[in-house]
């Protein structure tokens, strides 16, 4: 593409007039230097602080265009390379130095932007989608417009099957756990379902907060006077998925079920949940594109009727 042939332009001539003007550039650059150079160009890009020929310090961006450029442009022009290719590629390198965007950045900050989106499957899929699109446009990276939260995006292909939308940030239990330790993870996360699951990461069953009410209701003791455990009340046998099941088909088990979650299990291990809290971003967005779409106008809709 044409950032990538920017790329090779820059440094092809950067390595052509390197010798011819500093001979072993080793001489002048020592390896500790250009080790630290290279990891505070990889965190910070255009903005990090390097160190030059002769312990000379500047920002990335100033040596890129007052002595690295330069070069550049001279050590293509004795290879003989076309002034107006010089012009084009080089050129893209100094707009993208002068607008301070490169991919990392422009990353970066569409994922910031979007970051009200769920699932968050669709921020990458819709990253992917745009960043494909950039490229076959053949536009540098410099010029392209950061995605906007309010943009028409495709979402319905990140709800095709559980795994895109699932919840895989967990807080599980230990059948062996005291019941006071599920409830207290219900109350911290603001859940009604906790998994419980074996050191191996095997499901072997589930504590819901109904569990917990019908509990509550019959004094909070077992009839032994025993400290209640987690195994005392999980479900045993609770219904799953896997995380390649699609998502109608998990949505129509929970309905004819009447429940409101589903662990997801890969190969006998959990690997996520899904609960009816995961439908919601989708309904309501669903519901935002029909609600608010403009509908006929009352002249229509008389003389329709």
């Amino acid at each position: 593409m044409v950032d990538e042939v920017a790329n090779a332009a820059f440094f092809a001539g950067l390595m052509l007039a390197l010798p011819e003007v500093y001979g072993d550039i080793t001489e002048h650059l020592s390896f500790d230097d250009a080790k630290a150079n290279f990891f505070a160009a990889a965190r910070y890009d255009l903005h990090a602080q390097l160190t030059w020929l002769d312990g000379k310090t500047s920002s990335a961006a100033s040596l890129i265009r007052d002595h690295l450029l330069p070069l550049a442009r001279q050590g293509l022009k004795a290879a003989s390379v076309d002034a107006r290719d010089v012009d084009k590629y080089l050129g893209i390198i100094d707009e993208r130095v002068k607008t301070r965007q490169t991919g990392a950045r422009w990353i970066l900050k569409s994922l910031q932007s979007m970051e009200t989106l769920e699932p968050k499957d669709l921020r990458y899929r819709e990253l992917a989608a745009r960043m494909l699109q950039e490229q076959k446009e053949g536009k540098p990276v410099h010029e392209w417009e950061i995605i906007s939260p309010g943009e028409d995006i495709d979402w319905s292909s990140s709800y095709q099957t559980v795994g895109q939308f699932m919840s895989t940030d967990l807080f599980t239990v230990r059948a062996d756990d005291l019941v006071d330790l599920a409830a207290s993870v219900m109350e911290w996360r603001h859940v009604r379902h906790v998994p419980v699951e074996e050191d191996d990461g095997r499901l072997v069953g589930l504590v819901t907060h109904r569990a917990l009410l019908h509990l509550l209701s019959r004094g909070g003791q077992s009839p032994s006077e025993k400290p209640l455990t987690v195994r005392d009340i999980m479900k045993t046998d609770p219904l799953t998925v896997s995380s390649t099941t699609p998502t109608l088909d998990a949505l129509e088990i929970m309905q004819a079920n009447r429940v409101g979650c589903l662990p997801v299990v890969d190969d006998g291990r959990l690997v996520g949940i899904l609960t009816s809290y995961d439908f919601l971003a989708g309904a309501a967005r669903l519901f935002r594109e029909h609600l608010t779409r403009p509908g006929p106008s009352k002249r229509a809709r008389a003389h329709h009727a």
